[in-house]
């Protein structure tokens, strides 16, 4: 079957955006509540159908986000309005309304004008961000910024420089679509450690859970808190879930860069593992590894 996959507002790296027509394939037909501990911009929630969602990630700023935007359902034309509002006001260019490059900046740099572009309105906006906190500007920071990143330094600053990109056609009809999820379905989001998300969680028994962890082997910003102690923790954990009955999938790496994720393919074995056709590409490196495996692992068959 072939699905009409969508993209979050987010843009977020690391996001399953790309691989959803084939997991959508892997997915259980009947769930009753999808949970998700590991959500980042939330590409897989967004193309799943279920009854009920329930949506966790230990980036406190992620889930401010989803919070953020998600308040504004039912208000679509009010939050893009605001949006608008502020972009008018740093005068940062948004090629879906029409607000464009000057010609003579797009031919002096051909590939970067944007970042040339907004890189002074961008700055203006972040500094006012980090002084008053407010998550409309931060969202922006995330469209406008390097890789659609959010980085913070020691001093809970956010300081990701400006990026080749603007507000286009793609980032509106994010939203709109996004918007519309959240009007329509059932949907709650936490901020806890995986673990802690998971262990207070009561399973019915059409639940599903969906985990796309920090991957092990992998050079991203994201993953650099993860390591082997935490791969051994949820392994471990899915074992407790498995054998209490309630289904799960998890994407993980196995192969990349010459590195094997040995504790995640010992323990794969156990259950049944789908090859995932990814081309996996980490943020600072844009070369595709051809000896990179992305693998989906599953305690059930599809039916």
């Amino acid at each position: 079957m072939k699905y009409n996959i969508v993209r979050s507002p987010f843009f977020y790296v690391g996001d399953k955006y790309k691989l959803m027509s084939q997991l959508r394939e892997l997915f259980p037909n009947n769930i009753s509540t999808y949970i998700e501990p590991f959500a980042g911009g939330g590409s897989s929630f967004l193309n799943t159908e279920a009854q009920k969602y329930i949506i966790n990630d230990v980036d406190y700023y992620v889930i401010e986000l989803h919070n953020c935007l998600s308040s504004y359902a039912g208000r679509q034309e009010e939050f893009l309005q605001k949006l608008y509002g502020i972009i008018d006001k740093y005068e940062l260019s948004c090629s879906f309304r029409n607000i464009t490059v000057p010609d003579e900046l797009k031919k002096q740099y051909v590939k970067t004008y944007y970042s040339h572009y907004n890189k002074k309105a961008y700055e203006k906006m972040r500094d006012d961000f980090n002084l008053m906190g407010d998550r409309v500007l931060l969202y922006l920071l995330l469209i406008y910024g390097f890789n659609h990143m959010i980085r913070f330094n020691s001093s809970g600053k956010f300081n990701l420089p400006v990026g080749n990109v603007d507000f286009n056609k793609n980032v509106y009809n994010a939203i709109c679509h996004y918007l519309t999820f959240m009007e329509e379905k059932e949907i709650e989001f936490h901020n806890k450690d995986f673990m802690e998300f998971l262990r207070d969680l009561e399973f019915d028994d059409n639940a599903y859970v969906y985990l796309d962890p920090p991957y092990l082997i992998s050079g991203s910003e994201y993953n650099k808190y993860w390591n082997e102690e935490e791969e051994e923790r949820l392994c471990a954990y899915l074992d407790e879930l498995n054998v209490r009955g309630i289904r799960f999938g998890i994407t993980n790496l196995i192969n990349h860069k010459g590195n094997v994720n040995e504790t995640f393919l010992n323990w794969s074995k156990k259950y049944i593992v789908y090859n995932i056709d990814s081309n996996y590409i980490s943020f600072n490196d844009n070369t595709i590894k051809a000896d990179s495996k992305e693998v989906f692992v599953t305690n059930y068959g599809k039916k």
